[in-house]
């Protein structure tokens, strides 16, 4: 019975730190999606991390992506910045594998 509770305790252990390690990703990828998106909207410094904060926190109004796509395809709306729902996914795309290899190689 004891080994049965370690291989039970030890996948829980597995799926938390998976889980851990999934939301870290999505954070640094919508990070990097916030710094892409206040670049193309002319801003820089600490504008551009304030915006890129927003755009994290934008992930926590519904579950998905729908909220963060949202709120960068409306921010482009409103900065005359032409990029449409493809480019925006396929660049979220592009920056969660850059993310997740960022945070395996323990940056």
């Amino acid at each position: 019975m004891a080994t049965f509770d370690q291989r039970k305790d030890a996948f829980e252990n597995k799926f938390a730190h998976d889980e851990e390690l999934r939301f870290k990703a999505m954070a640094r990828r919508n990070k990097l999606l916030g710094l892409w998106a206040a670049e193309k909207l002319g801003k820089s410094g600490a504008d551009a991390d304030a915006y890129a904060k927003s755009v994290v926190l934008a992930d926590f109004e519904e579950a998905g992506d729908e909220d963060v796509v949202r709120k960068v395809k409306a921010d482009f709306a409103a900065g005359n910045v032409a990029a449409g729902d493809t480019e925006i996914r396929q660049v979220m795309q592009d920056l969660l594998i850059r993310a997740a290899e960022e945070i395996q190689a323990g940056r």
